[in-house]
């Protein structure tokens, strides 16, 4: 069955650096547009980054220039380069997969074209 584990969450103070990682299984994960996303307690969740299959990537306006999407199709692993953290970085980040691949999804930053999601891994950043 499709699993999305990721890791790589920890604690860091403001300007600090973390990498997350999503090790998927269960698909061919090469063909699926895959995203992070972040929740906030008492807020929505949120998308960060998007990257198709063939490497396009979409950041949020907040993170740009200091986040990176990428893929290893090798190692069916997604990863997240934080840098220039800020304390409202802090929330849950989940990894997701949208339903079909090879498909034209209009907003690749919203929760509703994903229907896959990880457990998540907690990112907090103190000033």
């Amino acid at each position: 069955q499709v699993q999305l584990v990721e890791s790589g969450g920890g604690s860091v103070q403001a300007g600090g650096s973390l990498r997350l990682s999503c090790a998927v299984s269960g698909f061919t994960y090469a063909t699926y547009c895959m995203a992070w996303f972040r929740q906030a307690p008492v807020k929505e969740r949120e998308g960060v980054a998007s990257i198709t299959s063939g490497g396009d990537t979409t950041l949020e306006d907040s993170v740009k220039g200091r986040f990176t999407i990428s893929r290893d199709n090798a190692k069916n692993t997604l990863y997240l380069q934080m840098n220039s953290l800020k304390p409202e970085d802090t929330a849950m980040y989940y990894c997701a997969r949208v339903q079909r691949r090879g498909a034209y999804y209009s907003d690749v930053l919203s929760p509703k074209t994903y229907n896959y999601w990880g457990q998540g891994t907690q990112v907090t950043v103190s000033s």
